[in-house]
């Protein structure tokens, strides 16, 4: 029963595709000079469609037995990245999909926590600690590890662009430090809630 809806639905799929496509190629004809976005936006919906039935494809192989190394193959990507985008993610404690989302204001919040690190606002960072972080490391062991971070590699200069992924109940974070003298990573855990439990500041090689 799966397998015929996962095929209903690609018919339906690629049909409205055609549809979308015949209405790009008319795009030229029809020139609305009111409606100058008119080509951009039914060349996103053409690509919104397309993602679908790569979905759609991708549930129908797994369906016939295909492996997710086959399918990132197919794909260009390695098998956990094609996972990640196309896979269900059981959890063993529940049985229940897990939430594979990262936390979307997780690349904001870590990137303000790293601007108030380097500014040396310790306790505005401390404020985001749940309550283990809370207990393991005070605004004074918090400035003293930044300190001790600086005179090995000198002042900060910047930051690189973050990156952000779900691991079970949390969004990680990492984000790239260039200092005077030396580069590292800033891995921050994020709860749901938004609250910090995890910050670590690690050479790139062990990251």
């Amino acid at each position: 029963m799966y397998c015929l809806h996962v095929q209903a639905n690609m018919t339906q799929l690629l049909a409205l595709l055609r549809q979308q496509s015949d209405a790009l190629r008319a795009a030229p004809v029809r020139n609305d000079p009111d409606d100058r976005t008119r080509l951009i936006l039914d060349a996103i919906e053409m690509r919104a469609t397309s993602e679908q039935i790569v979905v759609a494809a991708v549930r129908q192989a797994r369906e016939d037995g295909t492996s997710w190394q086959e399918i990132g193959d197919a794909l260009g990507v390695t098998r956990q990245a094609a996972f990640q985008r196309y896979g269900k993610s059981i959890d063993p404690r529940t049985g229940a999909p897990m939430n594979t989302t990262p936390l979307p204001e997780a690349i904001g919040l870590a990137n303000t926590v790293i601007d108030d690190l380097a500014a040396g606002r310790w306790g505005d960072v401390a404020a985001r600690f749940d309550p283990k972080m809370r207990e393991g490391l005070p605004v004074d062991a918090l400035s003293a590890a930044w300190a001790q971070i600086v005179g090995q590699a000198g002042s900060f200069e910047a930051q690189g662009a973050t990156e952000s992924a779900r691991a079970a109940d949390v969004t990680i974070t990492n984000t790239p430090l260039a200092f005077e003298a030396g580069d590292f990573i800033a891995r921050i855990t994020f709860r749901d809630d938004q609250t910090i439990a995890g910050l670590y500041i690690l050479d790139p090689k062990s990251a």
